[in-house]
């Protein structure tokens, strides 16, 4: 019982400075005391504490890749040549600028991490709308839902991926396959939802304050990005790890960036996040405390058994709830190793769950969070009644929907 009590209140601790941020310090400040105090006093066993960093290294790795890639991209102007992009497509009329924006944030998000969705296409989607002259509400909330929804895709899109990619037991080219048609149905779907509820705003006359800028194609950068993608698949075939393929095309950048004396290793360094890489090794062994002392056996009661179309639904409707209990990170470091003797398709529903399910609150994803904060910073204020509004709208349709592309995927590739 005391173990029990220490695990939930460690993990209370935890999500909520996460969520809160006490004077803005890191996560890890307040996630890395909680885990050694469960070490230390027994409630997670030194054997379990070293298989959480083994499964959880690898990932850490990738992550760290992935942030330098999308940072380094940015810094060779690949987000300002999509707003442009999206500016000169939309050619003055919001409902296009949506279409482009959507188009765009799912194929970042898919690509490069919801971190970059988030982080840096977000501002690059305000200054687009300002130049327009037309409201950001619409296409600002497309990248905080799809920086969620559109992580579905590869194993590399999200770090909830990533943490089921191996207990689901794919390649990575056969993961892409199977969650190719529930992403084209997610993202259909939460598209024609935004048209609906956004519709005074995308309708409102557009006011440009300039003719939109010739766009410059970051070639170098496009090409790194793309031989990257190809080498997840590579890698899969070899069954190398898919983080050195980050690696390789974070360093390619990195190398070209010191030459041209346009970062420095100390900025390369930083954009690693190390802070936010500590939290996640110590919201692991946190998680994996409370899973052993009793959330294991509640959850392991609730999660429907194999992957018929009703246990696909319930599983992935219990991830959802979960995640927006207590985050997706923890969710689906608690359900994945309990789907997996299902198989494939009922880790799958998981990733279903905790992907899309965080778009219904605030708390559900640290993406969101992270959005959040920028939206203000841009002067847009996020009402919590119209973020859930919105949620209700999406998040209920397009995890059905998701799901039952799920169980058609399965049945064809697996």
């Amino acid at each position: 019982m005391l173990y029990e009590s220490l695990s939930a209140g460690a993990l209370a601790v935890v999500l909520i400075c996460a969520v809160v941020r006490p004077r803005g310090l890191p996560e890890a400040v307040f996630a890395i005391p909680p885990a050694l105090l469960l070490i230390a006093c027994g409630a997670i066993p030194l054997a379990h504490v070293r298989e959480e960093m083994e499964r959880l290294g690898p990932v850490i790795g990738f992550l760290a890749a992935a942030l330098v890639l999308a940072k380094l991209c940015d810094d060779e102007g690949l987000f300002h040549a999509c707003g442009t992009w999206t500016a000169r497509l939309a050619r003055g009329r919001p409902r296009r600028l949506l279409g482009a924006v959507f188009a765009l944030a799912a194929l970042v998000t898919a690509a490069l991490s919801l971190d970059a969705t988030v982080v840096l296409l977000t501002p690059v989607v305000f200054a687009t709308a300002a130049r327009m002259g037309t409201s950001p509400r619409p296409h600002s909330y497309a990248t905080a839902h799809l920086s969620n929804t559109a992580s579905l895709l590869l194993p590399v899109s999200n770090l909830t991926n990533l943490l089921a990619f191996t207990a689901t037991g794919l390649g990575f080219t056969r993961f892409a396959l199977v969650m190719l048609l529930p992403w084209l149905v997610a993202v259909g779907v939460e598209y024609a939802a935004f048209r609906r509820f956004f519709a005074a705003d995308l309708d409102a006359p557009a006011t440009p304050s300039g003719a939109p800028e010739a766009p410059e194609l970051p070639l170098f950068a496009l090409v790194t990005v793309g031989a990257t993608l190809l080498g997840f698949g590579l890698t899969s075939v070899l069954g190398v790890d898919p983080a050195w393929a980050a690696a390789a095309g974070a360093a390619v950048l990195a190398v070209r960036a010191l030459l041209r004396r346009r970062t420095t290793p100390a900025a390369l360094v930083r954009s690693a996040a190390l802070p936010f890489l500590g939290f996640v090794l110590a919201l692991g062994i946190v998680v994996r405390a409370v899973v052993d002392n009793g959330l294991g056996t509640a959850l392991g009661a609730l999660l429907p058994d194999g992957s018929s179309l009703p246990a696909l639904l319930g599983t992935a409707a219990l991830a959802a709830l979960l995640a927006n209990l207590i985050n997706n990170l923890p969710a689906v470091l608690a359900l994945a190793p309990l789907a997996a003797p299902s198989g494939p398709g009922a880790v799958l529903a998981v990733l279903l769950g905790v992907n899309i399910g965080p778009n219904l609150g605030y708390a559900g994803s640290l993406a969101t969070l992270l959005w959040r904060r920028i939206a203000h910073a841009h002067g847009q204020q996020v009402e919590l009644r119209e973020f859930t509004r919105l949620g209700l709208l999406t998040t209920p349709v397009t995890l059905l929907a998701a799901t039952l592309a799920l169980w058609a995927s399965l049945a064809v590739f697996l």
